[in-house]
């Protein structure tokens, strides 16, 4: 990619998002005096400015091969980018509060191209994980997928092991019998009244219900009978 003067100064002022912006106070190279400039970063690239309205940047600090470390100046809150050889330039700057200043170390320390490289191989490699996991994680099916299916109920595996139902005998004195399906020497229970029951459906619990409606029944009976003769008064 072929950079001039005019696409840099573009590129530092146009509208695209900074990383990180503000006021640094920046050494000069050959006069150790400090002068506050206004500093963007953009990507690998760090602009600085005179002012903050300039339009036009006064150098660029192309952020490849380098390292941010602290350092010890006469300025507070400083710090140093380094680039390796030994006729490179050391950039010193300061920042104007402990909060400022490690903001910025960190936002250039993860502006190269090499710190992205590596974040990407590191998800590359956590990804690659992921899915030999997954993969171990399914191997016990190994069928073709098909249509879905579904799965028998426990009725239908054990049908043959299911106990028989009770069978429902005649009727004795208005109440249907029940033939105790788990022992055959117990009296069969009087429980139950009412219509007739389908073939093979269950009948409920027995109980006493048919007792005691045939008792009041006959009660009822005989006291409308007792009604009826009074009301026709007594026989000449």
């Amino acid at each position: 990619m072929k950079l001039n003067e005019r696409s840099l100064a573009f590129y530092a002022t146009c509208d695209s998002p900074a990383d990180n912006a503000g006021f640094l106070y920046k050494r000069g190279e050959r006069h150790t005096a400090y002068h506050r400039r206004w500093f963007v970063l953009k990507g690998n690239m760090l602009f600085y400015f005179e002012e903050r309205d300039s339009r036009e940047p006064v150098g660029v600090i192309v952020l490849e091969g380098c390292n941010v470390e602290l350092c010890d100046s006469t300025e507070g809150f400083a710090f140093a980018i380094r680039f390796g050889g030994t006729k490179s330039r050391t950039y010193v700057l300061a920042a104007e509060s402990q909060a400022a200043m490690e903001s910025w170390v960190k936002s250039l320390s993860r502006a190269s191209f090499d710190y992205m490289r590596l974040v990407v191989r590191e998800l590359e490699k956590q990804l690659q994980e992921m899915s030999r996991g997954l993969a171990g994680g399914c191997g016990g099916s190994r069928e073709p997928p098909g249509p879905w299916k579904p799965k028998p109920s426990g009725l239908e595996q054990s049908r043959e092991r299911l106990p028989a139902l009770p069978a429902i005998l005649p009727k004795e004195n208005g109440c249907a019998v029940w033939n105790n399906a788990l022992g055959a020497d117990r009296p069969p229970d009087t429980s139950g009244c009412g219509g007739h029951p389908e073939e093979g459906s269950p009948r409920p619990p027995p109980s006493t219900f048919c007792r005691l409606h045939e008792q009041y029944s006959r009660e009822v009976a005989r006291l409308r009978q007792d009604w009826q003769q009074r009301r026709r008064g007594p026989r000449p």
